[in-house]
């Protein structure tokens, strides 16, 4: 067996990660000469330059990526390990970090979490919201066990898996105090006199509603664009337009009003994303019991 210097890779690691060489130091609690020093010992070692140095930092040379590409694959199996082996089958213990964004978690995984946690109270479960670009990021490098979130996802690599779990359904609603008579409107060319509130340009709710919008040949001029549900719901009860909003978000709201549209609105599909060597005992027994009871492992 080759002799490996451990300390030299994880000392690369923590410069990669912290992207410069004196963040590295403070969060390793090394001096910055040291660090540099097994640095150049490593380039040395491999024959090639990993860092080129600026005045903000460090940058990753391509053959710089490329090793922490395999570093980064060798850190998170040891975390995988790590977990596999500290988590009993009976889930005494153990923690599951889910990725969400807020419009997906606030109607489809706090039930589950609930009951779960009446099952398995050791269990810590921690819940992140972010956008998908991000919570792929973190799912790669193992900050998180899985992702909920609509589509389109573009999973990065092979690895990362996209599974359809179900399809939600749009609707527009109002404020009970909003100065409209919600009988006129049956369709959606009755919307074109109304402000309305929407999700922000480019999401994929707003992209598949800007669609039948084009294809009805519905012009819209009076709307607000607002990028979390949350805010879209606010905005209407404050009698700020119709909103555009997932139907189960306001299905027991007694503050709103949903609109009878005739034509058919856009679904939304709800995706499990993972990598599947990453999932230990917690999250594959979440899955399994209460967001796909066929997952396979």
């Amino acid at each position: 067996m080759n002799n490996i210097n451990l300390n030299l890779y994880k000392t690369f690691y923590a410069v990669a990660k912290y992207g410069s060489i004196s963040d590295a130091a403070k969060k390793t609690y090394t001096s910055q000469p040291a660090i540099s020093k097994s640095i150049k010992k490593l380039e040395e070692e491999l024959n090639t330059q990993l860092f080129y140095r600026n005045l903000s930092g460090v940058e990753l040379t391509e053959k710089g990526k490329e090793l922490l590409f395999y570093i980064e694959e060798a850190y998170n199996s040891v975390l995988v390990a790590q977990r596999s082996l500290t988590e009993e089958e009976n889930l005494k213990k153990g923690k599951i970090t889910i990725g969400v964004p807020s419009q997906i978690g606030t109607f489809y995984v706090f039930d589950f979490i609930d009951k779960f946690r009446k099952l398995y109270p050791n269990i810590l479960i921690t819940i992140i919201s972010s956008s998908t670009s991000e919570l792929l990021k973190k799912l790669q490098t193992h900050d998180i066990d899985f992702i909920i979130d609509s589509s389109p996802i573009e999973a990065p690599n092979e690895q990362v898996i996209v599974k359809k779990l179900n399809s939600v359904d749009n609707c527009f609603i109002v404020g009970k105090e909003f100065d409209l008579n919600v009988n006129k409107i049956n369709g959606l060319k009755d919307l074109e006199s109304y402000p309305l509130i929407l999700p922000i340009p480019g999401t994929s709710n707003r992209i598949a509603l800007d669609e039948l919008f084009e294809k009805k040949d519905i012009i819209i001029n009076n709307y607000m664009n607002i990028h979390t549900s949350e805010m879209i719901l606010g905005a209407v009860k404050r009698n700020l337009g119709i909103g555009y909003i997932i139907e189960d978000l306001v299905k027991n709201d007694k503050d709103v009003i949903k609109l009878n549209i005739k034509e058919k609105l856009p679904k939304i599909d709800i995706n499990l994303v993972y990598v599947k060597k990453y999932l230990t005992t917690a999250p594959l027994k979440f899955i399994k019991m209460f967001i796909d009871d066929k997952f396979k492992e």
